[in-house]
């Protein structure tokens, strides 16, 4: 029988927006001699640092950019103009886990976004297709005439599978979806496989009650309004399309239209928060399906199982 070969540990913190997954982590990964990388799809984006509430804002000692040629910890990865795929994630954060443990230290991998996890904790084997701009135009153009509903239909047409792994109002992951199927010719279900595990991996999920949850989402809308999250979007707009995938995150959409007149501050306000609600809920829903995360609800409970983790060969 062929020996397992011993793998090397990661801890993931994970959970919904604004469940204190970060902060929680911070300490963790400061009790453990640990490092922080970031797994959100929005904090890759350099100049959109209010909306994506990046913690080296107000945790720059854990983030040690510059050290990995190309990008530090996955915070200001690239311009909101430029593409970045799920592959290149992938391909970037193993080698900053290996730089990591290179260095005794634990990486502690720490975010929302579900896909971006996935594919480092089941070694997900991500169609290396590069970005097709006048296709992406297309659809995007597409989506702009039809409504994002009825191009997330299209694509299931295309791949029933995306359904399990692509949110419907998530037009980054669609487009990316239709350009795989498009270029490949197969769906991006069939390219996406699990491969063997790179690393030991210990998954702690923060439990909040939904209610308590919602307070929480609408304390940091306005704490981050309070911030300049409107100068940032007015900023923004000098320089990017809104109709860049970028432009399409949630605070950057719906001060947008503030912007453009569609819809007054106070609107824009309530749909921030009534949309980051319904982005928790989705998070959750992602996470709820993995049976390998141990839910828990503050952080005595986490250093307890952290500890364990270590311990075991």
């Amino acid at each position: 029988m062929k020996e397992r070969k011993k793998l090397n540990k990661l801890v993931v913190i994970l959970g919904p927006t604004a469940s204190g997954k970060s902060s929680m982590a911070i300490k963790l990964a400061k009790f453990f001699n640990g490092e922080i990388i970031s797994a959100d799809s929005r904090q890759i984006y350099k100049e959109m640092d209010i909306g994506t509430n990046k913690i080296p804002l107000l945790y720059p000692p854990l983030f040690q950019k510059g050290r990995i040629k190309g990008g530090g910890y996955m915070i200001d990865i690239t311009k909101p103009n430029q593409s970045f795929t799920v592959a290149q994630f992938k391909k970037k954060v193993i080698k900053i886990i290996k730089d990591i443990q290179k260095r005794n230290k634990i990486p502690f991998l720490v975010g929302g976004t579900g896909l971006y996890i996935s594919a480092i904790t089941d070694n997900l084997k991500i169609p290396e297709i590069k970005p097709n701009e006048k296709l992406r135009k297309k659809i995007e153009k597409e989506i702009k005439k039809y409504g994002l509903g009825k191009i997330y239909q299209k694509l299931l047409k295309l791949d029933p599978g995306a359904k399990n792994f692509i949110e419907e109002k998530n037009p980054r992951r669609i487009i990316r979806a239709l350009e795989v199927c498009l270029t490949a010719g197969k769906s991006f279900s069939e390219l996406r496989k699990k491969g063997e595990p790179l690393f030991d991996v210990l998954k702690i999920g923060i439990k909040t009650p939904r209610q308590i949850l919602y307070k929480k989402i609408n304390r940091r809308v306005d704490e981050m309004l309070k911030q300049g999250l409107l100068k940032e979007v007015e900023n923004l707009a000098k320089k990017y399309s809104w109709q860049l995938p970028a432009m399409s995150g949630i605070g950057y959409k719906q001060l947008g239209m503030y912007l453009r007149k569609e819809i007054d501050l106070n609107q824009a306000i309530n749909l921030i928060k009534r949309d980051t609600r319904r982005y928790a809920r989705r998070q959750i829903s992602w996470f709820k399906r993995d049976k390998n995360i141990h839910w828990i609800k503050n952080r005595q409970k986490a250093k307890k199982i952290i500890k364990e983790f270590l311990s075991k060969d």
